[in-house]
């Protein structure tokens, strides 16, 4: 060591000044990625609502995430990178070569302890108030790094792009529904929310995910009535039906002509009644369809949060659903909708439904055919897919590629899968048991 002791002093303390610097500046942009990536847009959105303006500076820094992280990680590794260069650049002047391995221990324990675990750990434990302190100088440095981040971004999207990734440049780091659908699925693991609770406020939060196709009534299960028949006989029919709202049809029952009100139609007869003999023989002469409503044709594409506005809009909740072709799918009704997120509706005039998930004893559950994926997912907290099929039996049939006779017996997606009961080509019963590892 040659050099001069006061010149050599005064060099290391700038020197060293100038490192924890940088490792203060390192800690800043790491506990302000974490505070930033980790608050909640909703409790953000609250405090700015209240009058917070950091808040609301740091919503405007979240809007373009991918800006942020690139500015952050930028300013991140340029001031880790030159505190390493002092830091090696002094030791070596003062140990000679060794100091490059004294200067690699000493920086790795400083940046990880000070730099990297000490502000990310105090960043996650308030990120919202963190967050609203540092959104202003973390503002600034992504506007002034902003031509930079641009060029990177272009060159790592061209990379990206060459290996088959695209990225959107509106894509956001944050995903509401998944963030509160997320939120209730810890909640509800924790006993913190009850599981009635959490399938409505999931309900809800699908609907627009949702089709009507999904949870219409097969054209099969549709009560309808023949327009052409005679008058007292469609009086019957209404009467007998737990529905007020049937379709009337002419000919086939694809054709669809109207839709008839059981208060209309009383109404049509008391009218017949008290003008004739006081007997049903008086209603002969009447016409069903001037009674009768125009019926009302949805797409089956249609989503299901825009369908309940739509029946709101039209102050209706009954529509039959069609295929791109025309044909006749399905019915759906208001209630239909209602009950994906409060649960199943029943009146006194509804039929008793069949239980349409049953566990035994054996550790196996009777399920019904006609029961979505979606349900059973919901009631039993399994995980099936329903990307290929909306019910149980469609989820079987998709993954058997055909229609499997009773007592077969399938396992796919960690579920046992037997083939209860079925009636021409439906699947009308199964059981299901989840498979153990040891399975």
């Amino acid at each position: 060591m040659t050099a001069d002791p006061v010149s050599l002093d005064t060099a290391f303390w700038l020197t060293a000044a100038a490192i924890a610097a940088l490792l203060v500046l390192s800690a800043f942009f790491s506990g302000s990625e974490t505070a930033l990536t980790a608050a909640s847009r909703a409790k953000l959105r609250a405090r700015a609502d209240k009058g917070d303006p950091g808040a609301d500076k740091a919503l405007q820094v979240t809007e373009d995430s991918e800006r942020l992280i690139g500015a952050i990680l930028l300013g991140n590794n340029v001031v880790n990178i030159l505190s390493a260069s002092l830091a090696t650049a002094l030791l070596t002047r003062i140990f000679g070569d060794s100091g490059v391995a004294f200067a690699t221990l000493g920086m790795t324990a400083l940046v990880l302890i000070f730099a990297e675990v000490l502000p990310k750990t105090y960043a996650i434990t308030s990120p919202e108030t963190v967050a609203t302190r540092v959104a202003r100088p973390i503002r600034m440095v992504t506007f002034i790094l902003a031509p930079i981040v641009s060029i990177v971004r272009q060159i790592v999207r061209g990379i990206l792009f060459a290996f088959g990734v695209r990225t959107q440049a509106d894509q956001h780091m944050f995903s509401i529904h998944e963030e509160i659908a997320g939120a209730l699925a810890i909640g509800a693991s924790e006993g913190n929310i009850d599981k009635e609770d959490r399938n409505r406020l999931l309900g809800a939060l699908d609907l627009g995910e949702r089709t009507v196709e999904e949870i219409m009534l097969h054209r099969s299960q549709i009560e309808m009535i023949d327009a052409e028949a005679e008058p007292d006989q469609i009086l019957s029919t209404v009467l007998a039906s737990s529905h007020t709202r049937l379709p009337l049809y002419k000919g086939e029952r694809e054709n669809v002509v109207g839709i008839v009100h059981a208060k209309d139609l009383l109404r049509a007869v008391e009218k017949f009644v008290r003008r004739g003999d006081g007997t049903l023989e008086s209603i002969s002469d009447l016409d069903v369809m001037k009674v009768a409503m125009k019926p009302y044709f949805i797409p089956e594409t249609t989503p299901l949060d825009e369908q309940m506005r739509e029946f709101l809009k039209r102050q209706t909740h009954f529509a039959l659903v069609v295929d791109e072709y025309g044909d006749l799918r399905g019915l759906l009704t208001l209630e239909d909708i209602l009950e994906e997120i409060v649960g199943e509706i029943a009146d006194e005039f509804d039929p008793k439904a069949e239980i349409r998930l049953r566990p035994t004893d054996q550790g196996d559950y009777i399920v019904e055919g006609a029961m979505t994926i979606r349900d059973l997912n919901r009631e039993a907290d399994w995980t099936l897919p329903d990307d290929e099929a909306n019910t149980i039996a469609g989820l079987v049939i998709h993954e058997a590629q055909s229609i499997p006779s009773e007592g077969q017996v399938f396992s796919f997606h960690g579920f046992r899968f037997e083939v209860m009961q079925r009636k021409e080509n439906r699947i009308t019963k199964l059981k299901i048991r989840p498979l153990k590892a040891s399975d």
